[in-house]
């Protein structure tokens, strides 16, 4: 039931995130997407993911097989029939001296080895269905990712047109200096070299955003947006404060590649069951109507295998291993899912006392810096070399600030993707 309303939700929320998308297109040209509609298109479109759910298909189909019963075998046999003395034919040899026999067989499974076999088949689809659901959490996790990495790559490309444009102004300045001789023509040279370098991040920067646009839309599927689509969205840190020991019991209830080992020692266990119901033998019966020397008769046939050799001994001791090894790996899975939690946790804290460093006042340092060299610079009273060199820091530690905004927020989507949930507790 709670998968049914979770696809049923995640089914509406693409619907509102097809209508967002479309009354956006008609608003404002190219369509916007924001990071859930983007997870909700990826879940609803990707084609490897699609693929992969097939596998639940393909198990329930086996559910099928693994409920049908045997068939009834019908046998029919006409005997002593004079074929090589035609002339014998007749009616009265045909009732008296040939036989014929009509009959029906079927063999009773005992053992329980049905009620086993479907439940076996029932249980593998439970795995299937939380294996899928460890596929949709990673590819959530790679959708954020490369969601933020187009963040990412358009803030560096807005960065870098913003400088671009203001160190534009810096030449003409410099171009109007040097033709009142106040600086020389080295130092304009190498002004416009420098213009150079701007030009080249610029182009740079808006490559990188398109090159991840490409990336976003393989994995939201290419019939999911338009080929002219964007993100909406920015770089941004949300200061959270979360608790690692209720992270970790979180993870332990719902992440799903453990759920799918738990649900492995349920189908370890119907395994084990089923072969020690296919230790039973079968019973073989039959009823046959015969008809000879102008009698009709009947006879009943049983037959059944005595377990002098073959009880499934083999089967039975390789499923009890089987048993064993899914607790161990369900345990292994547990210690993982842990692991995750502790590693991530600890990303996250130290990416976010790393944004915390830039905001606490190292920003506004090297904003201001840039700012008193260029204007000590435009007005003769600081050298090339100073402001050049407080132009760089600047740039640097812009570039890093964002870089650290973009670690910050895929270290919170790791978190989520390790918890096994976008909602933290």
């Amino acid at each position: 039931m709670r998968r049914a309303a979770q696809r049923g939700a995640r089914a509406a929320r693409w619907a509102l995130s097809v209508v967002a998308l479309a009354g956006t297109a008609l608003a404002q040209g190219p369509a916007r997407v924001t990071l859930e509609q983007a997870i909700d298109l990826a879940l609803t479109h990707n084609h490897a993911l699609k693929a992969l759910r097939t596998q639940v298909q393909q198990s329930q189909a086996q559910e099928v097989t693994a409920g049908l019963r045997p068939n009834p075998v019908l046998s029919w046999d006409s005997q002593f029939l004079p074929i090589f003395q035609p002339s014998q034919f007749s009616a009265d040899y045909i009732n008296v001296n040939a036989q014929h026999d009509l009959g029906i067989s079927y063999l009773f499974e005992l053992g329980g080895k049905r009620h086993w076999r479907l439940q076996a088949a029932r249980d593998q689809t439970a795995v299937t269905r939380a294996q899928i659901a460890d596929a949709e959490r990673n590819l959530s996790f790679n959708v954020a990712q490369q969601f933020v990495g187009v963040l990412l790559a358009e803030s560096n490309l807005e960065l870098a047109q913003q400088d671009l444009a203001s160190f534009q102004n810096t030449v003409e300045i410099s171009q109007a200096r040097y033709q009142a001789g106040d600086i020389s023509e080295a130092d304009l040279l190498k002004i416009k070299l420098q213009l150079l370098q701007f030009q080249t991040d610029s182009s740079s920067a808006e490559l990188a955003k398109v090159q991840a646009l490409v990336g976003l839309r393989q994995l939201l599927g290419y019939d999911a947006v338009p080929a002219d689509y964007d993100v909406a969205g920015e770089l941004r840190y949300q200061p959270l404060r979360l608790n690692l020991d209720d992270l970790k019991a979180k993870a332990l209830q719902q992440r799903p590649d453990l759920v799918a080992a738990q649900r492995g020692v349920t189908a370890a266990d119907s395994q084990h069951r089923l072969a020690l119901a296919n230790g039973a033998r079968d019973l073989g019966t039959a009823f046959n109507y015969s008809h000879l020397n102008a009698l009709n008769t009947g006879s009943f046939f049983f037959n059944i295998q005595l377990p002098l050799f073959d009880r499934n001994q083999g089967e039975i001791a390789r499923t009890q291993f089987a048993q064993t090894q899914a607790q161990e790996s369900a345990a292994a899975a547990s210690d993982q899912v842990l692991t995750d939690v502790d590693d991530a946790y600890q990303g996250f804290r130290a990416n976010q006392k790393v944004v915390e460093l830039y905001v606490s006042g190292y920003l506004q340092q090297a904003q201001e810096s840039r700012d008193i060299s260029e204007y000590a610079y435009k007005r003769g009273a600081a050298s090339l070399l100073d402001f050049l060199d407080a132009e760089r820091s600047y740039r640097a530690t812009q570039l890093a600030y964002r870089q650290a905004l973009a670690s910050y927020m895929v270290s919170l989507e790791q978190l989520k993707q390790a918890v096994g949930t976008r909602n933290l507790p």
